[in-house]
């Protein structure tokens, strides 16, 4: 199973119309997860009050929050 069909049941705060992970323990555990399944290097990064996921993906930067329990890119 993909993990972008996986249910995010962690803490999340909303900041600026974005929902992010709360702490930076969870961000990290899906940004591991996320690396395994892109098969790049991906990171977490501070934005606001919580933690959204990021790297680089096909050249072009991207960066991962959360839409309905599930990871979404972020615009």
């Amino acid at each position: 199973m993909t993990v972008f069909a996986s249910s995010v049941f962690d803490a999340t705060v909303i900041y600026e119309g974005n929902e992010l992970f709360k702490g930076q323990g969870a961000a990290r555990g899906w940004a591991e997860k996320l690396a395994r399944e892109l098969e790049c290097a991906i990171d977490v990064e501070k934005i606001g009050t919580g933690w959204a996921l990021v790297g680089t993906v096909d050249g072009e930067p991207r960066k991962w929050g959360i839409v309905g329990q599930r990871l979404k890119t972020l615009d």
